[in-house]
């Protein structure tokens, strides 16, 4: 599995940034072209995305890769 991608508030902005990463991947507009980035980087990576709200707070997260533990909902 590769890194974890956040979806995280940037300056007014929201940023796609790997996780334990220090740098943003990428800066957007708003949070649904963030996510649209992040959704196509976690596919990529195989691993999940995560979410935050403004506050940084986690609100979501999807899973792109081998889950051992598949979530039960059908959303996505």
């Amino acid at each position: 599995m590769g890194k974890n991608q956040h979806i995280v508030p940037y300056d007014g902005k929201w940023a796609v940034r790997p996780e334990k990463g220090d740098r943003v991947g990428s800066v957007h507009r708003t949070q649904s072209a963030a996510i649209n980035v992040g959704e196509k980087r976690a596919k990529a990576e195989k691993s999940e995305l995560v979410i935050h709200d403004r506050h940084g707070k986690i609100r979501d997260k999807d899973s792109y890769g081998p889950d051992p533990c598949p979530p039960k909902d059908k959303r996505h």
